[in-house]
């Protein structure tokens, strides 16, 4: 196992248009992200549709604090880990990535 798919609590939880809102100011304000994210992630799918919840406020993802950046970003998530049964996250203010 990678060491850094981490085994901890989620901070928070977003709905679906602020997570897709912060990946994608993420991916646009760090250079090389979004190439990242598509080489070492796989496409996110959408759980609540097997579960057929169609109130907004239930289609939530999990946000985590960003251990690289003194607490201060956030961790989104932006897809499945390519290679590991993880969710691949990326940090809103240093453009890291971490498997959660």
């Amino acid at each position: 196992m990678p060491t850094n798919v981490a085994q901890n609590y989620a901070y928070s939880s977003e709905t679906e248009a602020e997570r897709s809102a912060a990946v994608e100011k993420a991916l646009a304000e760090f250079e090389g992200l979004r190439d990242k994210v598509a080489t070492e992630s796989g496409p996110l799918d959408q759980p609540w549709r097997e579960l057929q919840y169609d109130d907004p406020s239930l289609q939530r993802w999990w946000v985590w604090v960003c251990p690289a950046d003194g607490a201060v970003g956030r961790l989104h998530v932006a897809g499945y880990g390519a290679e590991t049964h993880a969710v691949y996250t990326i940090c809103d203010h240093c453009g890291k990535s971490f498997l959660r």
